[in-house]
């Protein structure tokens, strides 16, 4: 299988930490964000990475990561085509047909890809998507019928799904994907209403990078399981 990634982030959010570069290439343990998704990559057998990204930053992801053991293939959009049309048009680098990955470039995540696109595979499925346990992002107060406190909980986790943007893609999910704007509010919600979306659940890491705080979290993750510095 090969990968699609989405790595259209401009980093506004993390100001200066993001030295003015693409927020998939922003450092994390002194390596850019996407080499830790392509190692995930390719511990699961994929061998080439198609990188969707902005005009004229092809350039640096090729140099960013380059010696990570994958080919990289830069695809730069000729103008902002929302997440569904950026996955579209990457694909047409596609050197076979099938089902590919595809993942948001901004994340670190540990989702086991091997087991993800077996389920796809046996699901027969048209697409696969990963959900994880929606946590909240407040303190809970509990309380009895009497309207008193019972109790505090930090952050519990809620009765819900969400997806944490990695995927398989079969050749018709592909086919199916808008020229411009998001897949998550056409493409999915149709396969939905098919009864020909599947789900894949996650319970282990999903960090998403957009702020320094996020930043922080991904890095002190990664320096406190030095596995992830084996990126390839």
């Amino acid at each position: 299988m090969e990968a699609i990634v989405l790595a259209g982030g401009k980093a506004e959010r993390l100001g200066d930490v993001a030295a003015g570069k693409p927020k998939a290439l922003v450092q994390v343990a002194g390596r850019p964000l996407l080499a830790y998704q392509v190692g995930l990559l390719a511990r699961a057998g994929v061998e080439r990475v198609i990188v969707s990204c902005a005009a004229g930053k092809g350039p640096l992801f090729e140099e960013g990561l380059d010696g990570l053991g994958v080919e990289i293939v830069p695809v730069e959009e000729p103008e902002p085509l929302g997440r569904g049309g950026g996955l579209r048009f990457a694909a047409r680098a596609r050197e076979g047909s099938g089902a590919v990955f595809a993942l948001n470039g901004d994340e670190l995540v540990d989702v086991d890809l091997a087991r993800l696109a077996e389920r796809h595979r046996t699901s027969g499925a048209v697409a696969t998507i990963t959900v994880v346990p929606l946590r909240s992002p407040f303190g809970i107060v509990d309380l009895d019928e009497n309207d008193g406190v019972i109790g505090f909980r930090e952050a519990p986790r809620l009765p819900h799904w969400v997806s944490c943007g990695v995927y398989v893609l079969g050749e018709e999910a592909v086919r199916r994907l808008p020229e411009h704007g998001d897949h998550e509010t056409s493409t999915f919600p149709e396969l939905a209403d098919e009864r020909r979306l599947h789900a894949y659940r996650h319970e282990g890491l999903w960090i998403t990078v957009n702020t320094p705080k996020d930043l922080r979290l991904a890095q002190e993750h990664v320096e406190a399981h030095p596995e992830w510095l084996q990126v390839a």
